[in-house]
């Protein structure tokens, strides 16, 4: 659904872009801390905003004096560390998109991804690099940083085609300088559907403003804050959430290669960080520490408001609810009122919200319906799905909704819980999972003839994926090796957080009209 604008009708960024945003902060708090990179076994490092934005566009005139062009794609499969940001804004400077793929993606994942944008080019870390030569094989060149999230690399780590990272730079003064179009395409991300094949989710410049602004504004930021990330930069939550929405302010992110329980409050307490978004896993993980009397969070985002288990921190917890394909929250709690307990928040002002049954009609209060919202494509909301027309003009209804797959509950006092996620999606410790994305990897299995993946609930991850399969000579006469090739098959084909956890072979399936699988059968077997 392409954005359309009347004559006359002026943007909010127009004007503006990501170069400009970091050229003005630079400028006006040019010794101010923006991104400090605090590895695990090793001093942190502070980049201030002007320190950032010099070797951002000393990046950028490397990549063009490597032949990158504006409108081009480049990969940046990288775990947690500056250099991922210097990529992502070195691209954004000279006009590139910048493609962020999953760290936990398999081989053959990675060689979709870079198939299907394009990329001429990829940055990554030793431990990626062979995997990503091998199987990348469009790509013109290959640069590999001299690290692995802040560690050393193993040895022998290393890809037959790869310069090193720091050679890529040339000087700043030498910047690329283009013209200021805050619709020209920015970013793309990776995203599980229901289909599959992940869809590539189109970002534009002012996407990211966009992000960068409503983020920063739901979550009360100011310049004087700091940002404990820990989530990985290559998805939307630490990206906009985190990185963006302290960039607009011109406040202080603290970024860590991953979550790490027993590290947590040490970083918080040495960096005096006010914000952190997380998520339930890592909130869990934290409750087996000791917990400071002393600390200067003051808020902190997740799935939910105010939820009981974590009151213990002392910290205000607000809910939200977004996607990719937002960039930021439709949903969100309150920063200066209270919240419902376990709610996800309100509907955001800058959207518009629909709750409705499967036929269209509204649900009402105490009722669970499906999600919708509206926004403006290309600003509030993604641009498109990258080559996929039909499935960017499939996620929106009638009337202009994009169809979100999640199920919500609306309460009567105007807060929203989240009911359930659209039948075919799992969430295993925060990544999205597509069951189709995993039957389809098991069917061609010899010896399967069909194939179910629900989700399990699971005390740490949330959910984690089961498969039920139907053997081709049935239960009794299935190969004794059949469940370990099924596993050896998920292990090549899919990332660690999809292959299944569990198998169990069946004589049949529960069935629905039209002989589909009636999975939430298979969910109470699981019970």
């Amino acid at each position: 659904m392409p954005e359309t604008r009347a004559p006359g009708i002026v943007g909010p960024f127009a004007g503006m872009d990501v170069p400009w945003l970091l050229r003005m902060h630079a400028e006006t708090r040019r010794n101010h801390p923006f991104l400090i990179w605090a590895p695990f076994d090793a001093p942190a490092r502070i980049w201030s905003y002007g320190e950032f934005h010099e070797r951002v566009g000393a990046l950028a005139a490397g990549l063009v004096t490597r032949g990158v062009k504006s409108g081009e794609f480049v990969l940046i499969h990288l775990d947690n560390c500056v250099e991922a940001m210097l990529t992502w804004f070195a691209c954004a400077e000279l006009g590139a998109v910048a493609v962020t793929t999953n760290t936990r993606s398999a081989p053959a994942e990675m060689e979709y991804f870079a198939d299907h944008c394009g990329a001429v080019a990829a940055i990554t870390q030793p431990a990626y690099a062979e995997m990503i030569s091998s199987h990348c094989r469009g790509l013109r060149w290959l640069a590999v940083i001299s690290h692995d999230a802040g560690a050393a690399p193993a040895p022998g780590r290393s890809a037959r085609r790869a310069d090193g990272f720091a050679k890529l730079f040339a000087e700043s003064a030498d910047r690329p300088r283009r013209a200021t179009d805050p619709l020209a395409p920015c970013s793309v991300q990776y995203t599980s559907g229901t289909t599959s094949r992940p869809k590539a989710v189109m970002w534009t410049h002012a996407n990211a403003l966009w992000g960068a602004k409503v983020n920063a504004a739901h979550q009360d930021l100011h310049e004087g804050d700091v940002h404990q990330t820990y989530l990985p930069l290559f998805h939307t939550n630490a990206l906009a959430y985190s990185v963006l929405a302290s960039l607009w302010v011109g406040a202080s992110c603290v970024i860590q290669p991953r979550f790490s329980a027993s590290r947590f409050w040490n970083v918080a307490a040495e960096h005096g960080c006010t914000w952190t978004s997380t998520i339930p896993f890592c909130m869990k993980a934290l409750l087996e520490h000791e917990i400071p009397k002393k600390h200067s969070f003051r808020l902190w985002g997740t799935a939910v408001c105010e939820p009981p288990a974590f009151a213990v921190f002392g910290i205000k917890i607000i809910g939200w609810w977004g996607m990719t394909e937002t960039i930021t929250h439709g949903i969100v709690g309150e920063v200066d009122q209270p919240n419902m307990p376990m709610a996800i928040g309100r509907p955001a002002a800058e959207y518009s919200i629909r709750v409705t049954d499967d036929d269209g009609a509204p649900t009402l209060p105490g009722g669970t319906g499906n999600l919708l919202i509206k926004g403006v494509p290309g600003l509030s909301l993604f641009k498109e799905y990258l080559h996929n027309e039909k499935a960017t003009r499939d996620s929106f209804d009638e009337h202009g909704y994009f169809i979100t797959g999640d199920r919500v509950t609306l309460m009567d006092n105007g807060f929203i819980r989240f009911g359930d996620r659209a039948k075919d999606m799992l969430k295993v410790g925060g990544e999205n999972v597509a069951a189709s994305e995993i039957e389809q990897v098991i069917a061609i299995v010899p010896g399967v003839r069909e194939a179910a993946v629900v989700a399990k609930k699971h005390p740490m991850l949330d959910e984690v994926p089961v498969v039920f399969i139907i053997p081709q000579a049935g239960v009794e006469g299935a190969p004794p090796d059949l469940r370990d090739n099924v596993m050896a098959a998920c292990r090549n084909a899919l990332a660690d957080f999809k292959v299944p956890r569990e198998i169990r072979f069946v004589d049949q399936m529960p069935r629905s009209t039209l002989e589909k699988v009636a999975k939430a059968e298979l969910r109470k077997l699981l019970a």
